[in-house]
């Protein structure tokens, strides 16, 4: 399996580990320290070895930071985890934050000590962040000060080794583009930039690139590397060689030169000496790299990285995939909600068993591999844990009366898939029903969305949320994320939601997500995946507008649905969307599932 189910969260080695770091601290003359939730690469998902916030703390979500001071310690998480952090955190050691209400910055602020030194790692923040917190740390009185080797790793004694999985080359039929066209493409836009050369260091961008998938992370393909490429055409993989047999030095060697990872440095200072302009992105890029080109005598210039808006527009093959993709994916998820249909009334199915299933459907197709984030199968109150992940301690039962929430996801060579659905086990109550329908009226608000060129995921946000604020209803999280090509199920730099600034181009992969929470009670959210589509006119207009085709191919539990809170166009689309997921999915289908779909996706 891609996923397992061990509670590693033990709040009370939180005590211990915090003591044994800031015995590490004094010994070094430090008086803090930050600890976030990132590798070298800022990426979502980091290796074992860079867990150092899970093995401080016991927290395991996927972004947050921890500030260890001398009397004191916080903890920093957005929206997602206010409720999980609690429980896997020991409170008396690390007074949980909201991340966006309560920053970091703001916290350092009023709680660093006149005089203290706050120490950094700067491989783990990016440019921006570093000035963020150097500047509130001389609000404070106090001073950031980097360090050149990581104090939390000195007292780790049994940290995880590097990942050294093997890289694979990504093929044309899929990528869609060759590696020299792309490299030749940004090469262009790289001069149109006044710069001589650009340090590549998100993953997800080097993998898109150079045409390489790896398997360095969990769930995501990524082979952990750096590259730089200049102006002229050349490009430069620094990576550890291990990761490289024969097929991938075949394919690398016509479009970079190859050299270690610890040969970026000396890199670094070969293009100060020259006295070059060097192009970093400062939101992702580590503080680290900043600083030794500027000592190198390099000219950094700011800007973001080349590849992640040509990366985030799909080609036709990387299109055509991620539909194939889709329609595999769908008549998995459609067995495993048939199989739940039969099976959950009767007792018996818990969330790890759900979650199991669901795997082996997908398995079953023999293209699964990997998922694309480990299976959030929520039942009762744990569905209104946004990521909820289900361990032995914390697995429920799927309970008559209650809703089950199950968002998942799969990564095939041609794409990357991400679904969520609600199911009702049993007979679902009033209250449930409109809340449902609710977030059903936003979804299909972003499905039917029609808007000119230029449009951003902020100004579509309001479209899903609509039918929930008139009853005084909301949720915490954005409505849409981008996701990748056999890449990361969360990419940028699209994204629906109030912070989603990026205009929306064809080709964009968003997630389409509404949702509602009740602490305590239930969890809803559907969420299908959707392609922008170019602009089109529209009959009698007057501009042209541009929209989404959805992706997702799978039913939408009709025992949730109240019809009486649906206009006739929001019935007509479910209908249409019901009749094409019944079109698409029933050949190769067994019978029993074949039955079971024909009812679901019945026509209101």
């Amino acid at each position: 399996m891609f996923q397992t189910f061990e509670d590693k969260a033990n709040p009370a080695l939180g005590i211990e580990r915090a003591a044994k770091l800031r015995e590490e601290l004094k010994r070094r003359g430090l008086d803090g320290f930050l600890i976030p939730r990132a590798d070298e690469h800022q990426g979502e998902y980091v290796p074992p070895h860079a867990e150092r916030l899970l093995w401080l703390t016991g927290f395991n979500g996927s972004a947050g930071m921890a500030i260890v001071l001398k009397d004191r310690a916080a903890i920093f998480v957005d929206g997602r985890y206010t409720l999980q952090v609690r429980g896997q955190v020991d409170m008396d050691t690390f007074e949980p934050k909201h991340l966006m209400d309560e920053p970091p910055a703001r916290w350092i602020e009023e709680n660093l000590p006149k005089g203290a030194k706050l120490a950094y790692d700067p491989w783990l923040h990016t440019i921006d962040a570093a000035a963020r917190y150097k500047k509130a740390a001389e609000k404070a009185g106090g001073e950031l000060v980097a360090v050149d080797t990581n104090p939390l790793d000195a007292v780790w004694a049994d940290q995880p080794e590097p990942p050294v999985a093997k890289v694979v080359p990504h093929p044309l039929d899929v990528a869609g583009e060759a590696a020299s066209d792309k490299i030749k493409r940004i090469a262009t836009a790289l001069m149109s930039e006044d710069a001589d050369a650009v340090v590549l260091t998100m993953p997800d961008s080097i993998a898109w690139l150079f045409n390489i998938r790896g398997a360095d992370v969990p769930h995501t393909p990524l082979p952990l590397s750096f590259a730089l490429l200049h102006e002229d055409g050349h490009a430069d993989l620094f990576i550890d060689e291990r990761k490289l047999d024969g097929e991938a030095r075949a394919h690398l060697s016509g479009i970079a030169t190859l050299y270690g990872r610890d040969d970026l440095g000396a890199a670094l200072d070969a293009l100060g000496r020259a006295k070059k302009t060097v192009l970093v992105d400062p939101a992702t890029c580590a503080a680290w790299i900043d600083a030794r080109l500027k000592a190198a005598g390099a000219e950094v210039k700011r800007g973001n990285d080349p590849c992640e808006l040509p990366k985030a527009c799909k080609n036709e093959a990387e299109v055509n995939g991620t539909r194939a993709a889709h329609l595999r994916d769908g008549r998995a998820l459609t067995k495993f909600l048939a199989w739940l249909g039969r099976e959950a009334p009767k007792g018996g199915v818990d969330e790890i068993a759900a979650a199991k299933k669901l795997e082996a459907f997908r398995a079953e197709t023999n293209e699964l591999r990997d998922l694309s984030f480990d299976t959030i199968s929520g039942a009762g109150a744990n569905g209104a844990i946004v990521h909820y992940r289900v361990t032995e301690a914390t697995n429920r039962p799927l309970k008559p009366g209650e809703l089950f929430l199950v968002d998942s996801g799969a990564q095939y060579r041609d794409g990357t898939t991400d679904v969520t659905r609600t199911v009702a086990i049993g007979t679902a109550g009033a209250e449930e029903r409109d809340r449902f329908t609710r977030v059903l009226k936003g979804h299909i608000g972003i499905a039917t969305a029609r808007f000119p060129e230029g449009t951003s995921g902020a100004q579509l946000d309001a479209f899903a949320r609509m039918a929930l604020w008139k009853s005084g209803l909301d949720y915490d999280h954005g409505t849409g994320h981008g996701v990748g090509s056999y890449l990361s199920v969360h990419e940028g730099p699209q994204r629906i939601s109030k912070m989603g600034h990026q205009p929306l181009k064809a080709g964009m992969i968003v997630s389409n997500e509404p949702g509602y929470y009740k602490p305590g009670g239930y969890g809803i959210r559907i969420e299908n995946l959707c392609v922008v589509t170019p602009p089109a006119p529209i009959e009698g207009g007057e501009r042209m507008m541009m929209g989404f085709e959805t992706l997702t191919l799978a039913p939408i539990d009709l025992a949730l649905v109240e019809k009486s809170l649906l206009t006739a166009e929001e019935v007509d689309w479910l209908n249409a969307y019901h009749a094409r997921v019944r079109e698409v999915l029933s050949p190769g289908l067994d019978a029993e599932t074949k039955a079971w779909l024909e009812t679901a996706t019945r026509a209101i």
